[in-house]
């Protein structure tokens, strides 16, 4: 087992250690490989690494993120539990992998690097949450997600973001429309986010409005079916940006986060709940919308998870409700590189149902 590719370094790093180092890490060393050592990332190629052993998941390595390639041709034995994200060479390997070509393999590897490198402690608790959470039942899932964001809340990382954020705008004041509406049409409900002029940025208040349209239907004897969608140029931009770092009792937001998650109220509905999306679906845009049991995306709309990039990871719920629709290997990959997916890409991930308008409620 060898690294497949030494990544962008000035120095020789750790992570590039063969599986007999792997295995022998002293309880000194550990910290080698960590947000506060020169390896946060580990790659692997899949086709070295011995599946009776298990050695990718050693214990030294619980606070690095592992990576794994596959170059191969033929089949591999290996075991998915050992990696964070997999990436391969090969057209049809399907989940949990992610597809790269062989020219494209080295760049991937290098914006993981980077990112990684950047943010070391929120890509490792973003990989530490997504390897608990996948044992665990949904709402418990999304518990442990608040515990880790309410954790990078108070981290180095998030506040070297908030200080970059010179030209940080306040939030506009004035008059604003309803942040969202309701409307039933026989046995379906149509919740829509309303706030077009800010691009449906998920503020606190289209978040509680949001979930007390929810919370009626959930509560509704009828159970009634319902479809979220958006009005404007796209569904949601995600987090109000302006709203970040208010905060000043971390313990008190996640209750508040955990006992009005709007992720877990579409995830209780099952098969009553559909989500419509186009434009941009980014951030808590995606992670709420990924919840509904049926997801229509329109053609052109895509998809970004950016919140590693500013020291922290999906507070809303999306390493519950992406994991659980695209796989966790999937996930982490979308949340490492921050990059923009089509939806068309994410629909043969399992992420939509449908691409186009659904001529019915569902």
């Amino acid at each position: 087992m060898h690294m497949v590719a030494r990544l962008p370094s000035e120095a020789s790093p750790p992570h590039s250690r063969n599986a007999q180092d792997l295995q022998a890490i002293s309880q000194t060393d550990q910290h080698l490989y960590s947000p506060i050592g020169d390896a946060p990332c580990v790659v692997l190629n899949v086709e070295e690494v011995d599946v009776s052993s298990s050695p990718a998941r050693c214990n030294a390595l619980d606070h690095a993120v592992i990576i794994g390639v596959d170059t191969s041709e033929k089949p591999v034995a290996f075991s998915a539990e050992d990696f964070d994200v997999l990436l391969t060479t090969n057209p049809g390997r399907g989940r949990p992998f992610v597809e790269v070509t062989r020219s494209e393999l080295d760049v991937a590897l290098g914006v993981l690097d980077r990112q990684i490198r950047a943010n070391p402690a929120a890509a490792s608790i973003l990989c530490q949450v997504l390897r608990a959470g996948s044992n665990l039942p949904y709402n418990q899932a999304l518990l442990v997600e608040s515990l880790g964001y309410s954790t990078l809340l108070g981290g180095g990382e998030f506040q070297k973001w908030l200080a970059s954020r010179s030209d940080r705008t306040p939030i506009k004041g004035g008059p604003k429309p309803p942040p969202v509406l309701v409307d039933r049409v026989d046995d379906c409900v149509y919740i829509t986010l309303n706030n077009a002029g800010e691009r449906n940025a998920m503020s606190a208040a289209m978040r509680d409005a949001l979930f007390e349209a929810l919370s009626s239907v959930v509560d509704d004897p009828t159970e009634p079916d319902i479809v979220l969608n958006a009005n404007g140029k796209c569904f949601s931009v995600g987090g109000e940006l302006g709203e970040f770092g208010l905060s000043d009792d971390l313990a008190l937001a996640h209750s508040i986060r955990s006992l009005r998650s709007c992720t877990r109220l579409l995830a209780s509905l099952g098969d009553r709940a559909s989500v419509r999306v186009h434009g941009a679906c980014i951030g808590s845009g995606i992670e709420i919308a990924a919840a509904a049991k049926y997801r229509h995306a329109a053609s052109g709309a895509f998809i970004q998870l950016p919140e590693v990039s500013m020291g922290l990871i999906p507070g809303a719920g999306g390493t519950a409700s992406l994991a659980r629709a695209i796989g966790r290997h999937r996930t982490a990959y979308l949340a490492l590189s921050g990059k923009r997916f089509r939806a068309e890409r994410l629909s043969g991930w399992g992420l939509f149902n449908s691409i186009g308008e659904p001529s019915r409620c569902r």
